[in-house]
């Protein structure tokens, strides 16, 4: 029999609170909440040990729970909650009623491994709204890119709104962090070009050859690229804008330029 969790008022319950909107408690147990059958079925595929499911029994029934159990070589803690708990728990209106507990992974510039020499990423400088880095996860896995480095991070990675937002492609694509120097300094190590988004000295993004080692870089709606960027690229690149406005989401954007740099790769 699975232990049941049924009060509010539960310590351990309270404390996954504050693990849902506490950035600091992420960090220091270096463990964090995923809600929902995909995110925490991709979260498994990209080896993220999980600790405990909690699973509201009215909302979803033992065979998917048995299901996820039975994807892993290793013992996880299920809880059966009440609906009280979920809703309290959960950031979703309409959902499967599932959460699990994970472990973070190390978000360093050293983990990222590269499978190819011929690596293409995408990095993102100080991006601020979870609803952006969630879409440049999802289209960095759309993409099937080498990796996405996030310069300056202001949020962290595990902030639910975020996994909500990719969903689940915070999982797929690996990630890391660093200041902006570390990651120019990671990519100059590794020869990858750099080429950033920018509206100052630029050529159109479908005139440079992305066919080797390329980094897109990209910045805020609001400020753009810092000068220490645009210091470093080899070419600035700008999408021509054909209407009244003058710049797309960060979002879109990078999914322009990086299905550009997928399609130049796949007919070289």
């Amino acid at each position: 029999m699975h232990k049941q969790i049924t009060s509010l008022q539960n310590l351990y319950i309270k404390e996954l609170v504050q693990l849902k909107e506490k950035s600091r408690l992420r960090k220091q147990t270096q463990t964090f909440l995923i809600e929902g059958l995909r995110e925490i079925s991709l979260a498994i595929q990209g080896n993220y040990p999980i600790e405990t499911i909690l699973a509201a029994t009215s909302i979803i029934n033992n065979k998917e729970i048995e299901k996820l159990i039975n994807s892993v070589n290793y013992a996880i803690e299920v809880i059966e909650i009440s609906n009280d708990v979920y809703q309290k728990l959960a950031l979703r209106e309409s959902t499967e009623g599932i959460l699990a507990i994970a472990k973070t992974k190390d978000l360093s510039l050293k983990s990222i491994k590269f499978k190819n020499k011929n690596p293409l990423i995408l990095v993102a400088e100080a991006p601020e709204k979870p609803g952006n880095i969630g879409a440049l996860l999802r289209t960095a896995d759309a993409a099937g890119i080498d990796a996405v480095l996030i310069a300056n991070p202001k949020t962290d990675i595990y902030n639910p709104n975020i996994i909500r937002a990719s969903v689940g492609c915070v999982f797929t694509t690996q990630i890391a962090t660093g200041t902006t120097s570390e990651i120019i300094s990671f990519l100059n190590e590794h020869h990858i070009i750099m080429y950033g988004a920018a509206l100052t000295a630029s050529v159109e993004y479908q005139t440079i050859d992305y066919t080797q080692p390329s980094a897109i870089i990209v910045g805020t709606e609001a400020t753009g690229l810092t000068d220490e960027w645009l210091q470093n690229t080899s070419k600035n690149i700008i999408i021509p804008m054909r209407g009244a406005i003058d710049s797309m989401n960060v979002s879109v954007s990078a999914a322009i330029i990086l299905f550009e740099a997928v399609r130049q790769r796949q007919n070289n």
